[in-house]
């Protein structure tokens, strides 16, 4: 670009800047204006209910009583009698007298009501408040707001002592007023709009507005202080996918159509917790509504301490307005009953978040799955994070859509990770680029990849979830430290073909969709201990780039019924982040000859195979089973299987190759023979074993690695096999 063109294109930015600058400013303008607009309204309501007091006041001294006892009035109005004051007379003070002009022997009638704030309007139809009640909030916020409040009720009331709002004044002093206002179940108590300062005088007690109720009024929204540290506020997230878009408008509409049968409730499942947090928050924002975040865990499980958090929490989305996300995390069945319980009384919007769908048998609402990215959708998000980065073309971005299947902010988090990684050049810092530092850092960017950053920044983000899951091995084996026959190595090659060639078979040649179903790539490696398989494994897994994952499934097969299955899930939904190379060990464990089904349990095992063999024909990347017992193994299940390595156990020539391969070139040796040790009849593991051990006791008595070292080493190694060394093993070893 030009300097006219730069220059231009600065002065856009500029321009855009300032009517930004100028439309932010006349918005604040305004919302100080309606603030303000408020709080003048908020005043004159409060004055006009004062009035009302002093009107109550002259009223009864015209009538001779004193000033707590009402006038007479029509028991119509009232649902119970009224409780008049029966204090002494109040003293005359200078701020009262300015509220009397006048000291007639008829009371003046109070002025009529003036339309109130915007907040306290909003207030009254969000709870439903009658006027009377109306008229109860502003006295109380009176007390807060006056100064000369509490003079002027003392005498209203008849009792210095009683220099603040009190039902029974209100009962007198207020229009149209009527006893169950005072009920536990009115608005003003069952909101917790007012309190009592003591609930054993009902009609004598100090009403106070509560705090947050106040705030409100006047015009400072904020969320209560009571709820801090259990909710976080969710901003809407700047764009999302086409799918999640689809998913928002399903859970706005999930709260739009809601029945009497399926209340304002939707469950959001699959995916992260970011993920279903920025659904939820779209969907918010359709409706008008903020999104807050609160964990199931801290729900109560004391039924009085729920029964506070969840009006509490109702009164603010009422107020805020807001909707909530619970995340339903892993609970035992107290927590489960507790949320549960929290979940039926939801009366305002909420979406229960969870990894999998909750089993209940409560009406549930609408159920809305995290959809998964579609190719396109995926590049488009690469596209979007990596668009300032140097040197990534789109052929690199659609090989990193072919390998992870990350959500929107794993792939900015994955670019914000590249952009720290490559070295400023200065042109934007003030260096200066002729000198030396501006040449260094030039080749520094020359040195770093960006393509090779990213796909690193993929494999990391993709990690989170998996490590927990199984044992990550960093490959780098070569195919030069793999002992094998040609035609297994030549089957490892293919099956290395179909992981790196799959998104040009399946998407550009469109083989995905005329296969359907099996487009995982699966293999089984069998094999004794020690032959080869794992080595394999992570040869492969540096051939492609990936990480190599161990399951040990004797760990994952639980004895509980669907346990099994769970786990699997876990690990194929953590996995599928990042195409991982999965190398299930001990196949055995679940994989045998499925029985017959003579029981709940068997049947289960059956379902879990089953699920198993489903997960890995749609898994993404690259799925290796290994079994020492290949002919246990069901023929239905090898049918599935789309590749299967025998790793045999080393005749004596592939031994001392091994041995070979094994013996560092840098590490000082005197008389070692590879043939000799090629006598000993162990597998390629234990051949490995042994030539450490060795070394280690050489570097021990500071002298080269001999053959005697060896033999001590072997000694120990088949020991650890339960075997014993023969002659015929170890013949001219020393």
């Amino acid at each position: 670009m030009g300097r006219k063109g730069a220059d231009d294109t600065m002065g856009t930015r500029d321009g855009r800047a300032s009517a930004a600058s100028e439309a932010s400013a006349s918005a604040d303008a305004s919302a100080d204006a309606i603030v303000a607009e408020d709080g003048q309204a908020l005043a004159a309501a409060v004055q006009a209910v004062l009035a009302r007091v002093d009107a109550h006041a002259r009223r009864a001294t015209a009538n001779g009583s004193r000033p707590g006892a009402s006038a007479p009035r029509d028991t119509a109005t009232v649902d119970a009698p009224d409780t008049p004051d029966t204090a002494a007379q109040p003293p005359h003070t200078e701020a009262h007298e300015q509220h009397h002009t006048h000291t007639t022997a008829h009371a003046h009638p109070a002025p009529k009501a003036i339309p109130g704030p915007a907040t306290l309007d909003a207030l009254v139809a969000c709870f439903g408040l009658s006027a009377f009640e109306r008229q109860l909030v502003l006295l109380a916020a009176a007390a807060e707001l006056d100064p000369t409040a509490a003079a002027r009720c003392a005498a209203a009331s008849g009792d210095p002592a009683r220099a603040y709002p009190t039902f029974s004044l209100a009962l007198a002093a207020l229009d149209e007023p009527h006893w169950s206002a005072l009920t536990p179940v009115s608005p003003l108590r069952r909101w917790r709009l007012m309190d009592l300062d003591d609930e054993t005088r009902l009609t004598t007690s100090r009403l106070r507005i509560d705090e947050r109720i106040l705030h409100f009024l006047a015009g400072s929204p904020y969320l209560d202080a009571r709820l801090h540290g259990l909710l976080r506020r969710a901003q809407p997230p700047r764009t999302l996918p086409p799918s999640y878009e689809r998913a928002a408008d399903r859970v706005a509409a999930g709260w739009n159509e809601s029945r009497p049968e399926a209340p304002l409730r939707v469950e959001l499942v699959g995916g992260d917790l970011t993920t279903r947090t920025d659904i939820a928050a779209a969907a918010a924002r359709r409706t008008g509504l903020a999104l807050y975040v609160m964990a199931s865990d801290d729900v109560p499980t004391a039924a009085a301490e729920r029964d506070r958090l969840a009006r509490l929490w109702q009164r603010e989305a009422v107020l805020l307005p807001a909707a909530l996300l619970l995340e339903a995390g892993e609970m035992d069945r107290e927590q489960t009953a507790a949320t549960d319980a929290f979940i039926d009384d939801a009366a305002v919007p909420l979406v229960v978040s969870s990894e999998d769908p909750r089993r209940t048998g409560r009406p549930r609402g609408e159920r809305v799955a995290v959809p998964g990215l579609d190719d396109s959708e995926q590049l488009a998000l690469w596209a979007d994070a990596f668009a300032d980065i140097p040197r990534i073309e789109e052929a690199h971005l659609r090989s990193l859509v072919a390998q992870f299947q990350l959500p929107p902010h794993i792939i900015r988090s994955a670019a914000a990770a590249v952009r720290r990684d490559l070295p400023d050049t200065g042109t934007d810092s003030g260096t200066d680029s002729d000198s030396g530092a501006g040449a260094g850092a030039d080749s520094g960017m020359d040195a770093l990849d960006p393509t090779e950053l990213a796909w690193r920044a993929g494999l990391i983000e993709a990690r989170i979830g998996l490590d927990e899951l199984g044992r990550r091995i960093e490959p780098e084996a070569a195919w030069d430290d793999l002992v094998l026959a040609d035609h297994q190595a030549r089957i490892l090659r293919e099956v290395v073909a179909h992981v790196r060639q799959r998104a040009t078979v399946h998407q550009e040649w469109g083989f995905a969709a005329t296969l359907r179903r099996g487009l995982g790539v699966t293999a089984l490696f069998a094999g004794g201990s020690g032959t080869g398989k794992t080595l394999a494994a992570e040869v492969m897994a540096n051939e492609l780039g990936l990480d190599l994952f161990i399951i040990d499934l004797s760990q994952v097969v639980s004895k509980y019924i669907g346990e099994t299955e769970k786990n699997l899930r876990k690990v194929f939904d953590a996995a599928e982040r990042g195409g991982a190379l999965l190398l299930f060990d001990e196949a055995d464990a679940l994989f045998g000859k499925r029985s017959e089904v003579k029981d709940s349990h068997d049947r289960y095992a059956n379902l879990e195979v089953s699920y198993l063999l489903m997960r890995m024909e749609a898994y993404r990347g690259l799925a290796i089973l290994t079994t020492n017992m290949k002919k246990a193994l069901d023929p239905a299940f090898m049918r599935r299987i789309r590749f299967v390595v025998d790793f045999p156990f080393p005749g004596e020539s592939e031994r001392a190759e091994i041995w070979r391969r094994v013996l560092p070139a840098r590490a000082p040796t005197k008389d070692i023979d590879p043939e000799r040790l090629a006598q000993l009849t162990v597998a390629g593991g234990s051949i490995r074993n042994i030539a450490l051990s060795g070394a280690f006791l050489a570097a021990e008595e500071g002298d080269r690695l001999q053959m005697r070292h060896m033999l001590a080493a072997a000694r120990t190694e088949y020991q650890k096999l339960d075997r014993s060394l023969t002659p015929s093993e170890v013949t001219g070893w020393v």
